[in-house]
């Protein structure tokens, strides 16, 4: 995504929120060096930065790291009470997961990333820790090729350019060429299913949520082992799948309409 221009751009905005983007999942705590350098900013500024969050509440600190605060949660439910997705897709999501025993999803796509909005999870989950506004990258996971596949190529192809691709397992996609040829496949079939290409244990497979005749989510199930390579999952689950997320479509469809 280029540089907005325009005199109306605020730049300390952006570095605000770069300096947050610093923290992730898997570097929760940082120092003041570290954010310096993550958010190309000197390690001066990156101190005002870093203490005027944590003044602000965004941000805590120990002295010498920093993490994030409870308080940046706001922002993020406030986007997901206006969205109102969720709330229709839970019911149908709780179906879904006691008829099937499986952990039930929907995703948005956030630019290169997918965002867990809503998931109802299988009793039997103990190990994977994937809960609403997890973000994984949109490439690896079968609820981001859908999304992915569901773009012009203009756009699918810019996404692609920007987006990290690698091996996380030994099962991951090998190349860029065959991660096209597979969205080119999801593309054609409506559906995708990916096997421990992000993380091992961790499989799904999804199917596109519209609204308006466009695509706007991803509905997801997890893959236990009792789903073969075809027959299970193509005449058990896949039907059931498809089943509720065109449920949920048309509870979001009114809300578009009513």
């Amino acid at each position: 995504m280029g540089a907005p221009q325009g005199d109306w751009y605020v730049k300390s905005v952006e570095k605000t929120f770069t300096v947050l983007g610093a923290f992730t999942e898997e570097e929760p705590l940082q120092s003041v060096s570290e954010v310096a350098a993550k958010a190309d900013l000197s390690r001066a500024a990156a101190r005002r930065f870093l203490l005027t969050l944590t003044e602000l509440g965004y941000l805590s600190t120990d002295g010498a790291r920093f993490q994030l605060a409870p308080r940046v949660l706001n922002v993020g439910s406030a986007f997901l009470s206006s969205l109102t997705l969720p709330a229709i897709a839970e019911p149908h999501l709780k179906q879904l997961s006691a008829d099937l025993q499986e952990t039930a999803s929907v995703c948005i796509l956030d630019d290169v990333h997918v965002v867990y909005v809503a998931r109802v999870t299988s009793p039997r989950l103990v190990s994977v820790a994937v809960q609403v506004g997890t973000r994984f990258p949109a490439w690896a996971t079968s609820m981001g090729r859908v999304l992915l596949a569901s773009l012009d190529d203009a756009d699918l192809q810019d996404r692609l350019a920007r987006s990290d691709v690698r091996r996380f397992t030994p099962s991951t996609v090998p190349s860029r060429e065959a991660l096209q040829a597979e969205i080119r496949t999801v593309r054609e079939r409506g559906w995708s299913v990916v096997r421990e290409e992000y993380e091992e244990g961790l499989s799904g497979v999804a199917v596109p949520v519209h609204r308006g005749g466009r695509v706007v989510a991803a509905a997801n199930v997890s893959l236990h082992q009792s789903y073969g390579r075809a027959a299970g999952l193509e005449e058990i689950l896949l039907p059931r799948l498809r089943r509720a997320a065109e449920d949920i479509s048309a509870d979001y469809g009114i809300r578009l309409t009513g």
